[in-house]
């Protein structure tokens, strides 16, 4: 048993295991097909990593998705675990998971097993289907391309039955019908098609509306048989104003004063006079249809609104003459008779079932359900379902072939870092290399988000560089955090930019946009406090210097102000200050030198001290002093760099990173190159730009050794440390 409650197999749990070092802790080494059958009895408190993300790695992703089983962006222990397990069942040497080959000779796959023989069978479904039944090998080319793959076979398993599958074009045509009116699916050869729920719903609609049509001959629903539906829309149309004139006939009955009141009043017409009347005059067209009158028939040939003179018209010969024998007018009860008439017909309407099958036409309709394609078609759907185990199986025959040729790498890259800590590749976290200031940066990582990211990348405390990416022409974008291991950081800055180049060898502009500070190097370390007291004396030098040359413009400021205003004033200006009286600042003077004294005297005691000590002993004497000023720093910066791990940057990114993933000295060196020139290179040392030297330097240099020489003599120190 392993931690957890997981069975384990015993030959697994007999498993000679064998290990590495790199970086500072122990690795497994997985070598073999039996190192990755056996996973399950290895601790994973060994383990380097129980998670990582599928995203923001260097790795095919449709093979990520075949491990990633619950697809939620993660590739945890469980996951690889069970995909070593299931590979394990379906080979018959699990060696073949090691060799990394994209290929697989169908005598590899174990048929004594149920996966197994569901895999063979897919291989050969696949074969066969590409031409090709007599091979005894498959390639993951083969399988990868499954729309190709079905798009040739008549059924591939998912009941979508496309035209093509059927073989009698009258049934093809109503499976086209069938699309165009109630809709169909994409099969997985991406062809478009229908399901048996789909037929079923189809010839249910069908039957619906072939019934509703059979009331098309009744004369209870159809007064005008054929011609009925186009009277109706006349009728429809002049229905409301016709309703609107005899309710004002009713009004004048009821009261005679209205009439006079239900017509258009004198002011519709003055506004109708100042305007260009057409036929189809929008204010004429809200007049009644004809003057109203309490007892009044409807005029249907003189005396109408012009607007509907010609629909009424129509109405007298096409209803009104047919049913009531008449044409010249319509009286009140004449009107109930004919609304009476098409009422039958305005209630089948509203039976009308809601599809599209419709569009199709009623011939069409009737002709589709004359025959027996609904058998057909659900027969073909229920062959095409019949083969779903064997082309499901196709899909496993990738996932094989898709371990064979990356489990091996992926485990790699999770249970050990071997890929990155061997330096015999790039591990799948590392995007590529940035060029940057005279070097070249192998662990880079891409980021979402740098304030995000920069948070919890700080407590591995390796010196990273946040840069901008962007690559030109196509406009892509990305960020990544650089580890510098190597050099100093002297020269690095927000704003500074590099090039990085991705796994592909395609280049990208980097720009710097955040730097988390921490130790580079020793040596970096050990001048480190010569360069903070350059950088000191030389930024008080400037804030000296700075303050001297305000005060002064100040002080002109002043006096060019003061003097402007005298003159306005009519005053006389005042004289120039006095030159600068010696006498008077002697003090100030006397200052300096008392400060200037001290300095000179602590370093003369300090060369008179070492000038006390054998010739031998200065020497340690420099180094001590030497040591004294960067052991500090260099004890804190190696303290620091023993510590640098690498988790924190990969946690930050989603990984769940189970050991101390160090990066020490020697190993982060190596992650970091500087420039060097090549080997055998020829080297011109003539610089014909290069700062020319003074004549007097050298006479200098060699009377400052004199003097000391001679001081040297008069004290006695040169005869004291050779014996003389």
């Amino acid at each position: 048993m392993t931690s957890g409650s997981r069975a384990v197999d015993p030959k697994a749990s007999n498993h000679r295991w064998r290990f590495f070092r790199a970086g500072g802790f122990d690795q497994v080494l997985l070598e073999t097909g039996a190192d990755l059958t056996s996973l399950d009895a290895l601790d994973q408190k060994l383990w380097v990593a129980l998670s990582c993300p599928v995203s923001g790695i260097e790795f095919d992703a449709k093979s990520l998705a075949f491990v990633d089983t619950d697809a939620d962006g993660h590739i945890r222990a469980p996951e690889i675990l069970a995909a070593v397990r299931w590979a394990g069942k379906v080979l018959k040497d699990p060696d073949h998971l090691v060799r990394r080959e994209d290929h697989l000779p169908l005598p590899a796959i174990d048929d004594g097993t149920e996966e197994g023989k569901a895999v063979l069978a897919g291989a050969k479904l696949v074969l066969s289907i590409l031409g090709k039944p007599e091979a005894t090998e498959i390639t993951l080319d083969d399988v990868s391309d499954t729309a190709r793959i079905f798009s040739q076979a008549r059924f591939n398993g998912d009941g979508i039955v496309p035209a093509k599958s059927a073989e009698d074009p009258a049934l093809a045509a109503v499976i086209g019908d069938i699309i165009g009116s109630v809709g169909g699916e994409n099969d997985r050869g991406g062809e478009p098609g229908v399901t048996a729920e789909t037929i079923e719903r189809f010839y249910t609609e069908a039957q619906a509306i072939a019934d509703w049509w059979e009331a098309v001959g009744k004369p209870e629903t159809h007064p005008f048989g054929a011609d009925t539906a186009a009277r109706y829309e006349l009728f429809r149309a002049l229905k409301p104003k016709v309703e609107d004139y005899f309710q004002r006939c009713r009004l004048a009955a009821y009261d005679g004063r209205s009439a006079a009141l239900l017509g258009p009043a004198e002011a519709d017409y003055q506004r109708l006079a100042a305007t260009t009347l057409r036929g189809d005059t929008e204010a004429v067209a809200g007049f009644p249809l004809a003057v109203a009158a309490a007892g009044k028939t409807l005029p249907l040939a003189e005396g109408l609104n012009p607007v509907y003179a010609d629909a009424v018209r129509r109405f007298a010969l096409e209803i009104v003459l047919p049913l009531l024998g008449g044409a010249e007018s319509l009286a009140d009860d004449g009107w109930g008779t004919i609304r009476a008439r098409f009422a039958p017909y305005e209630a089948w309407l509203e039976t009308k079932p809601a599809t599209a099958v419709s569009i199709l036409g009623e011939e069409r309709v009737r002709t589709i359900l004359a025959g027996d394609g609904k058998a057909a078609l659900l027969d073909l759907a229920t062959r095409d379902k019949a083969v779903e185990q064997e082309v499901t199986a196709i899909v496993s025959v990738e996932r094989l072939l898709r371990y064979c040729r990356d489990l091996h790498l992926l485990v790699n890259n999770f249970v050990s870092f071997r890929d990155f800590y061997t330096r015999k590749g790039k591990a799948t976290f590392q995007a590529g290399t940035l060029y940057l200031d005279g070097r070249s940066c192998d662990l880079c990582v891409p980021i979402t988000d740098v304030g995000k990211h920069a948070p919890v990348a700080t407590l591995s405390r390796v010196c990273l560089v946040y840069c901008d990416c962007v690559r030109r022409g196509g406009g892509e974008k990305m960020t990544i955090a650089a580890a510098f291991t190597a050099g100093d950081s002297d020269f690095l800055m927000v704003g500074r930019n590099g090039v990085f180049y991705d796994r592909k060898g395609q280049d990208w502009d980097a720009t710097i946009v955040r730097i988390i500070e921490h130790p580079i190097s020793v040596r970096q370390a050990f001048w480190a406090p010569y360069k903070r007291l350059a950088r000191l004396v030389g930024e008080q030098m400037q804030k000296i210097a700075a303050a001297r040359s305000k005060a002064a413009d100040d002080r002109a400021a002043l006096q060019a102000i003061s003097a402007t205003q005298n003159l306005a004033a009519g005053k006389p200006v005042p004289p120039p200050p006095p030159p600068f009286d010696v006498g008077k600042f002697a003090g100030i003077f006397a200052a300096i030198g008392l400060a200037i004294g001290a300095i000179g005297t602590m370093l003369a005691a300090v060369l008179t001290g070492i000038l006390k000590l054998a010739w031998w002993q200065i020497p340690i004497a420099i180094a001590v002093i030497v040591l004294a000023i960067s052991l500090p720093s260099v004890l804190l910066a190696w303290l620091k760099l023993r510590k640098r791990n690498l988790g924190p940057i990969l946690d930050a990114n989603g990984w769940a990173v189970n050991a101390r993933v160090k990066i020490n000295i020697p190993f982060g060196t190596s992650l970091t190159a500087a420039a060097r020139l090549p080997e055998n290179a020829e080297r011109s040392l003539v610089d014909p730009f290069a700062e020319k030297k003074s004549p007097w330097k050298p006479y200098l240099v060699l009377a400052a050794l004199l003097a000391a020489a001679l001081m040297l003599w008069r004290h006695g120190y040169l005869a004291r440390w050779f014996g003389g």
